[in-house]
């Protein structure tokens, strides 16, 4: 095998490295699988580490996608939850494909600092409860969306604004995870499409992404035994601690 294929399926020829993004892949999609949430706060923490933050934002694409497409495909009810949740889903959708065509134009402390903000607002919101007064209808929901498109285009994370509006509305449980899985996945497709015409996503990237992917899967299936035999709320509290110091990391070096 020739140096050109090598490079084309390897993140990088270092078989360290690449095993240490497997192992990256591989966690996240053990938090994915256990939680429900938390893919790309998990990759994100751990790949900006090693590799630049556009980069690592291009490579979680394919992983993203597919395990939501898992996710949603298993909830019972499919239908009424795209219908209960479409006006959260469009403007979600379109405010992340406008934020994301413009991503090699933004600095990159200001994508460093959008990671880690959005990893301390979501580890917080999930560990403290942090509600805000949400009502029906669908400005609420526009809004919402809104914010995590944008947020989502500027760092590959827009869960924090989709749990808080899940939490603040009492969503019971299994919702929750159709709900969650509808969003995400509604998000997918424009962040693809706008890392395609910014040029961050190539055959070259796909191939990458695929490798994190395999992994993921692998990740995502140990999550879903993980949850029916260990504590939820004690792995739960353990993954949301560390995603505060790692988003608290982030922030401190886009600022310095």
């Amino acid at each position: 095998m020739n140096g050109m294929t090598l490079t084309a399926l390897l993140p990088s020829l270092d078989p360290i490295l690449v095993s240490v993004i497997c192992g990256i892949f591989l966690f996240a999609g053990v938090v994915k699988g256990f939680l429900g949430i938390g893919l790309p706060a998990a990759a994100m923490g751990l790949l900006t580490l090693i590799i630049p933050p556009t980069e690592a934002i291009s490579l979680l694409w394919l992983p993203i996608l597919f395990t939501n497409i898992f996710q949603f495909g298993r909830a019972p009810d499919r239908r009424s939850i795209a219908t209960s949740y479409v006006w959260f889903a469009v403007p979600l959708a379109a405010s992340i494909f406008i934020t994301s065509l413009f991503i090699n134009d933004y600095p990159t402390a200001l994508l460093t600092i959008a990671i880690g903000a959005a990893m301390v607002i979501f580890s917080l919101n999930l560990l403290f409860g942090m509600t805000v007064p949400i009502g029906p209808g669908p400005v609420w929901q526009g809004a919402f969306g809104v914010v995590a498109g944008v947020l989502g285009g500027l760092s590959s994370i827009w869960s924090p604004p989709v749990a808080m509006y899940l939490i603040a509305r009492d969503t019971p449980k299994e919702q929750f995870i159709g709900a969650a899985g509808f969003l995400f996945l509604a998000g997918c497709f424009p962040l693809g499409i706008g890392l395609v015409m910014s040029g961050l996503i190539t055959w070259t990237v796909i191939v990458k992404s695929t490798l994190g992917l395999i992994a993921t899967l692998v990740g995502f299936r140990i999550g879903e035994i993980l949850r029916e035999r260990v504590s939820q709320q004690r792995f739960r509290q353990v993954v949301l601690i560390a995603f505060l110091l790692m988003g608290l990391r982030l922030i401190a070096v886009g600022v310095l």
